[in-house]
C-alpha cells in the first residue's frame, strides 16, 4: 500500500522494521520465507493486491499487502481479508498474488484471513470493475452491491446433498407416492407444445441456446394468464398446504414458462442460466415455472438444481445460495437486481424480465440498472441474453435499432386472438351520458363491472394506494398543508384525522389558511378509498385490496368466484382462470407528471393489469377510464407497445435526449457541482445544461428559506449530454474528477449519476 494514498486525516500506516532485501535489489521476489519483524512472509508469491472498501474516490485502486506464512495457503484471490489501512482495520478481497510490488516503499502484511472461501470469481471481479467504469463509480461500491455479507454459520455447513426428510414438503424429486429421489434427481418435464412457438424468432432462439451460441434478444411477450395447458393449482414450495378460493396456489403465467423453457435450453447445452426479475412475486412464478420444468430447487437440506437469490431470503438462506451458485452445485440462478452478479459457472444464458420497473434499478451508487449489467456480461463472458416485458422500453428499443440485438415478437393475429378487448373511457367516448360522464365511476364502466362479475372476478387498478392521499380545503380547494412542516395533509382512513404525509403529525384542529374553513374534500383518491366506494355500488361483492399498504398485503393469486380486486400498480394478483374484465382508473392522473418515462410507465402499468384478462374470444375487456395522454391511450388500445417505444425514440433522437445520447446528471451543492464539472473536458457550453434548482428530498423542509442562512442554497442539478460513441469517456472524465474532489477535500456533496431514469 502507498503511503501517498492515505488520506491526511487516517494518521500514518503502521510499518515493520526493515527487512534485508533479496540479492539484485528485489524486496520480495525469489527469496524463501523470512521473518519481517517477528512475522513470517511466504516464500511464494508473497505479495497480495488487495482492493479495499474504501469510500473516497480517489482510493479506487489496489493495494499491495505482504502475504504472513499462516496465510499462504488461505489467502488466494477472491477470499475476504482485513487490512491496517492507516490506524485503521479495513475489509477487503484478494484480486492476485504476485511476486514483488511496484511499490517503492515498505509493505506491511494483511491483518487477518476472513475465510478461506474464495467468493470473488475472477469473472465478476472483473464485471464489476466494468460496471463500476460504466457508471463512474468505485470497484468497492460495486462489490457491496455483487458480494452479499458473509454469513459464517453458512458457509461451514455442508452442502445441501442429504436425502430429502421423511416429513419435508412435496417437491418435483419425489415420486407419485410421495418417496424421495436420488439426491439432485430431475423429474422429466411434461410433454406439452413450446411457449416460443407463437414467436417469430423464437424456436431460432432456443436452437441457438441448444447449440452453446450466445444470441441476444428483445421479446415482447404476450398477453396471458396462466398459460394454456398447465394446471392452474400448482403445489406451493413449502407446500401441504390445502387451497381455498380466495388464497388459491398460484398459477404459472406464460412468460414465466417461456423463461423456463429458454432455461432449459441453455442447460441443455452444457451451460448455466442467470433469471433476474423485480420482485419477489415474480421470482415465486420463475420458481413454479422451474419446477414444472422439472428443476428442484436447491435449499439447506437437499439438493436441487436452481437456487433463489433475494434479499428478502433472510442473511443466511441467501448466503447459502450464493454459496450454491459459487460453488458449482447448481447451474441456475434465479433472483432479484442484485443476482445480475451472481457467480454462475460456465454461464450460457443471461435473462431480464420487466425491464421497465424501478426496482431493477439499483438507488445505491453507482446507481446501475440490471438490465445494463446483464448486457455487460453477456458481452464479457460471451453469454446468451434475453431481456423480456410485457411492454417495451426506450432502451429495448434502442437495443433492436443498434443491431446489438434482435426481436422476438408474435405477430397480429396470434397476439389479437391472446389480447382481451381494449376500450379507452375518455371524456369524448362518454359525451352522450351527460353529467354521468364526469364521475369517476362511470355508468358505462359500472355496467361493464356488473356484467363481468356474473362470470368472474374483476380487477381494478388504482395509481395511488392509502384512502385519501391528498385533500384540500372544501371550500375553496386550496390544497391543504401541515402546519409543522408545511407537508401535505391526507386522510389515512374514514372517520380518522387528517394527518401529514410527511411527518406524521395530526392535524385535527386544521383550518384554511386562505377562507378559514374546517372541511375538507378529496383530490386525490387511493385504493382504500376506491375499495370502500366499489363495496357500496356492487353490494354483495367481496372486495378485497393488494397492495403494500394494505391490511392484507400483496395478494399472490386470487380463485375464480366473482369478486372485485382493487389494486395498486405492480401488486395485481393472478386470477384462477383470468380476470373477466379490468378498470383502470385515474389513467390522466397516470400521466399527468413532467418526465421522460412517465408515458412508457403509464403504458408499462396498463399492460402489465390488462394481461392477466381472458381473450376477447372468452369475453374478456379492459377499460381505461379518464383522459390520459394520446400516445399511451392509443397504444393500449391497439397493444402496440414496440410501435409506441419506436416512436418514443425517434422523438428522443431528434431532441438529443436518452438514450440516443450519453447522459450524466451531477445534483448537489452548488459550489461542488461546478467544480465537478469544471473538470470534465467534455463538459462544455454545447454539450451542457444547468444548473439548475432542484426540490429537496420530500420530508426535508426547504433551505434558505425565511428566516434561514441565506448562504444555504438549495441543491442544483447539471446535465451533461454527449454522443454514444463518447459515453466512455465521459464516464472516465467523471471519475477523475471525483477522485480529485475526494484526495483534496472539497466541500459540499454531489451525486453522479450516469443514464438517470429522469433527468427533468
Amino acid at each position: 500500500m502507498t503511503s501517498q494514498d492515505v488520506p491526511q486525516d487516517a494518521g500514518e500506516q503502521l510499518t515493520l522494521l526493515p527487512a534485508p532485501e533479496a540479492p539484485g535489489g528485489s524486496r520480495t521476489g525469489g527469496r524463501p520465507a523470512r521473518p519481517v519483524g517477528a512475522l513470517e512472509i511466504a516464500s511464494a508469491l508473497p505479495v497480495a493486491r488487495v482492493v479495499l472498501d474504501l469510500v473516497p474516490h480517489h482510493l479506487d485502486q489496489t493495494f499491495d499487502y505482504l502475504v504472513p506464512a499462516s496465510m499462504a495457503d488461505g489467502a488466494q484471490p477472491g477470499v475476504r481479508v482485513k487490512a491496517r489501512f492507516g490506524p485503521q482495520e479495513v475489509d477487503g478481497f484478494v484480486l492476485a498474488r504476485a511476486e514483488d510490488s511496484d511499490h517503492d516503499g515498505r509493505l506491511v502484511p494483511l491483518k487477518r484471513l476472513v475465510s478461506p472461501e474464495r467468493v470473488l470469481t475472477p469473472q465478476v471481479a472483473q464485471l464489476c470493475r466494468t460496471v463500476a467504469d460504466h457508471y463512474a463509480g468505485t470497484l468497492s461500491d460495486v462489490l457491496r452491491l455483487a458480494i452479499p455479507p458473509r454469513h459464517a454459520r453458512a458457509e461451514a455447513a455442508p452442502s445441501g446433498s442429504e436425502a430429502i426428510a421423511v416429513d419435508a414438503p412435496a417437491d418435483p424429486s419425489t415420486d407419485d407416492e410421495g418417496r424421495a429421489s436420488a439426491p439432485g434427481a430431475q423429474k422429466a418435464a411434461p410433454s406439452r407444445p413450446s411457449e416460443w412457438a407463437p414467436y417469430r424468432g423464437g424456436a431460432a432462439f432456443l436452437n441457438h441456446l441448444v447449440g452453446g451460441s450466445a444470441p441476444r434478444a428483445v421479446w415482447t411477450a404476450l398477453p396471458g394468464r396462466v398459460a394454456d395447458g398447465v394446471p392452474v393449482q400448482v403445489a406451493r414450495a413449502a407446500g401441504g398446504h390445502g387451497t381455498s378460493d380466495e388464497d388459491p396456489a398460484q398459477g404459472v403465467q406464460h412468460w414465466a414458462l417461456a423463461l423456463a423453457e429458454a432455461v432449459r435450453a441453455a442447460v441443455t447445452g452444457g451451460r448455466g442460466a442467470l433469471v433476474v426479475l423485480p420482485d419477489a412475486r415474480d421470482v415465486d412464478q420463475m420458481s413454479l415455472a422451474l419446477e414444472l420444468a422439472g428443476y428442484a430447487p436447491h435449499t439447506a437440506r437437499r439438493a436441487g438444481q436452481f437456487v433463489r437469490l433475494t434479499a428478502d431470503e433472510g442473511p443466511s438462506p441467501r448466503y447459502r445460495s450464493f454459496l450454491a451458485a459459487l460453488r458449482g452445485e447448481v447451474r441456475i440462478v434465479v433472483g432479484t437486481r442484485a443476482a445480475a452478479f451472481a457467480p454462475v459457472q460456465d454461464l450460457g444464458l443471461v435473462a431480464c424480465w420487466n425491464d421497465g420497473e424501478e426496482t431493477l434499478a439499483e438507488p445505491r451508487s453507482p446507481y446501475p440498472h440490471a438490465r445494463e449489467v446483464l448486457a455487460l456480461r453477456s458481452e464479457q463472458e460471451g453469454a446468451a441474453f434475453l431481456l423480456g416485458s410485457v411492454s417495451r422500453t426506450v432502451q429495448a428499443q434502442a437495443l433492436l435499432e443498434s443491431g446489438w440485438a434482435r426481436e422476438v415478437a408474435a405477430p397480429r393475429d396470434v397476439l389479437r386472438a391472446r389480447a382481451p378487448r381494449v376500450r379507452a373511457l375518455t371524456s369524448v367516448e362518454l359525451a352522450a351520458e351527460g353529467a354521468g360522464a364526469a364521475a369517476r365511476l362511470p355508468s358505462a364502466a359500472w355496467r361493464a363491472v356488473r356484467d363481468a362479475l356474473g362470470t368472474g372476478p374483476v380487477l381494478v387498478q388504482v395509481p395511488r394506494a392509502g384512502y385519501m392521499p391528498v385533500v384540500a380545503c372544501a371550500r375553496c380547494r386550496t390544497a391543504a398543508h401541515c402546519g409543522t412542516c408545511h407537508g401535505p395533509l391526507m386522510l389515512p382512513g374514514p372517520g380518522a384525522p387528517p394527518q401529514c404525509a410527511w411527518c406524521g403529525a395530526l392535524a385535527g384542529a386544521w383550518s384554511c389558511d386562505e377562507c378559514h374553513w374546517t372541511g375538507l374534500r378529496s383530490v386525490r383518491v387511493g385504493s382504500g378509498r376506491t375499495a370502500e366506494e366499489l363495496g357500496r355500488a356492487f353490494p354483495g361483492v367481496t372486495v378485497r385490496v393488494s397492495g403494500a399498504s394494505a391490511p392484507g398485503g400483496v395478494l399472490s393469486a386470487v380463485g375464480p368466484r366473482p369478486a372485485v380486486i382493487v389494486a395498486t400498480p405492480g401488486a395485481e394478483p393472478v386470477a384462477e382462470g383470468g380476470y373477466a374484465a379490468a378498470l383502470l382508473l385515474d389513467a390522466a392522473l397516470s400521466t399527468a407528471h413532467v418526465g421522460l418515462a412517465v408515458a412508457q410507465d403509464a403504458l408499462h402499468r396498463w399492460l402489465a393489469a390488462a394481461g392477466l384478462v381472458r381473450s376477447a374470444r372468452e369475453g374478456g375487456q379492459v377499460l381505461l377510464v379518464g383522459d390520459a395522454a394520446p400516445g399511451p391511450t392509443n397504444a393500449l388500445v391497439r397493444w402496440d407497445p414496440a410501435g409506441f417505444a419506436d416512436r418514443e425514440l425517434a422523438e428522443r433522437r431528434e431532441l438529443d435526449l436518452p438514450p440516443a445520447v450519453r447522459v450524466a446528471a451531477i445534483t448537489g451543492d452548488r459550489q461542488a457541482v461546478d467544480a465537478v464539472v469544471a473538470r470534465v473536458g467534455l463538459a462544455d457550453p454545447s454539450t451542457t445544461l444547468g444548473p439548475v434548482e432542484v426540490p429537496e428530498a420530500v420530508g426535508r423542509p426547504a433551505r434558505g428559506g425565511a428566516g434561514r442562512d441565506p448562504s444555504l442554497q438549495p441543491p442544483v442539478r447539471t446535465i451533461v449530454r454527449v454522443p454514444l460513441r463518447e459515453g466512455r469517456r465521459l464516464a472516465r472524465e467523471l471519475s477523475a474528477s471525483l477522485a480529485v474532489r475526494s484526495a483534496k477535500r472539497e466541500g459540499g456533496s454531489v451525486r453522479v449519476q450516469l443514464d438517470p431514469k429522469e433527468m427533468l
